[in-house]
């Protein structure tokens, strides 16, 4: 078999970004010194200027950068300005190389690049939450204003992949004509694992991961303990994340004098991460819509049961290993975490099938199914 040549597209990737940009990073290490395969990476970076990274001996990264300050928060502008100078290196590799395909993390905006040389050049697009239309309130004007570009970029594309069913779902009620695969997320289980010897405490840890946004409804989470700490339940709440609510979510804890029961870490070196969920009791979310939560992943491998409001990736995340409340409100959440905290035999069940259902995930899975994908879309003529 010939050796594939593929682009690979995501405007954001490690230190900027979340989910989608990890997601990009892990197939990344499955996909290097594949002697198959040869990746290139257009991407983004911190600082201006044009980074050129060997990643491995078959995948090489270009980083177009910006002067960017928040790497989990990106302005319009910053948007507009990184699409701009990317189209210009995407225009100088698609020239100078003879790919076979592209793959597009996010129809939006790093799908845009592609519609151009679309006839020339397929491409896959792999939807990952914030790209397709939603209750996302910080987006929804501009759902409604880029909708149709949305259904141009998905129409043109060769394929689509959306990273859980629940997010295939919202996709089709957008543009239900077109076809789209399921390939799930994966994660490192040597990396987020149970506390082998787990020390009894009388406080019940609770950890929520994510960004710091409307969407995430942290505030929730944050009231649900409050209850929990007026029925005099021992309790604490780890908030690990930043974003544009940080600041105005602290003052709230401060308001509520819940300073020594909640703690907001703010963003978070990724390599504490696995410490800080093994430390944990219960993995709690609030929020309003998802593609496939890494962090309820994360949690599922380092054992947690995990107690969440409805969204997408439930289908895959959550087995006999959580409470999904249906009602979503404080009071709603705090009941779900009471039950688990007054039930131990519930809690340990819970905790035992959490391991047992992340471990039906893997990276190496997620990138053999799109070297299937791609193979496939090669083979047949695209």
């Amino acid at each position: 078999m010939a050796k594939l040549n593929l682009l690979m597209l995501n405007y954001e990737f490690p230190p900027i970004g979340g989910g989608g940009a990890n997601a990009n990073l892990q197939l990344l290490k499955q996909f290097a010194n594949n002697d198959q395969l040869k990746v290139d990476l257009l991407t983004s970076a911190p600082k201006p200027g044009l980074n050129i990274e060997n990643f491995a001996e078959n995948v090489t990264i270009y980083k177009v950068g910006i002067n960017k300050k928040d790497l989990h928060h990106w302005k319009k502008s910053e948007v507009i300005l990184w699409l701009m100078k990317a189209r210009l290196q995407y225009k100088k590799m698609t020239t100078q190389n003879n790919y076979d395909l592209v793959h597009a993390f996010f129809g939006f905006p790093t799908g845009f690049l592609c519609l151009k040389t679309a006839k020339k050049l397929p491409y896959i697009i792999s939807l990952r939450g914030s790209d397709v239309p939603g209750k996302n309130a910080r987006l929804k004007l501009d759902y409604k204003i880029l909708g149709p570009l949305f259904k141009k970029i998905w129409k043109n594309a060769t394929a689509i992949v959306a990273c859980s069913q629940g997010l295939k779902n919202r996709a089709l009620k957008f543009l239900p004509t077109v076809a789209i695969d399921v390939i799930a997320n994966g994660i490192n289980l040597e990396k987020f694992h149970p506390q082998h010897e787990k020390k009894p405490s009388k406080t019940l840890k609770l950890i929520t991961v994510g960004r710091l946004s409307p969407t995430k409804r942290v505030d929730m989470l944050i009231d649900a303990t409050e209850i929990l700490h007026d029925q005099e339940l021992n309790i604490h709440l780890a908030i690990a994340g930043g974003g544009p609510l940080e600041k105005s979510l602290k003052q709230i804890v401060k308001q509520k004098n819940l300073t020594s029961v909640i703690e907001i870490t703010g963003r978070l070196d990724p390599e504490v991460m696995p410490h800080l969920y093994r430390q944990s009791d219960i993995f709690v979310s609030a929020t309003l819509q998802e593609g496939m939560s890494n962090a309820m992943l994360e949690a599922a491998a380092s054992a947690l049961p995990i107690v969440t409001t409805p969204c997408e990736g439930l289908d895959e995340l959550i087995k006999n290993n959580g409470i999904i409340v249906q009602n979503s409100n404080a009071q709603a959440i705090a009941d779900a975490i009471k039950k688990l905290a007054d039930d131990n035999d519930l809690y340990n069940q819970m905790s035992a099938d959490s391991r047992k259902l992340a471990e039906n995930f893997s990276w190496q899975n997620a990138a053999n199914q799109y070297l299937n994908l791609y193979n496939k879309l090669i083979a047949g003529g695209i």
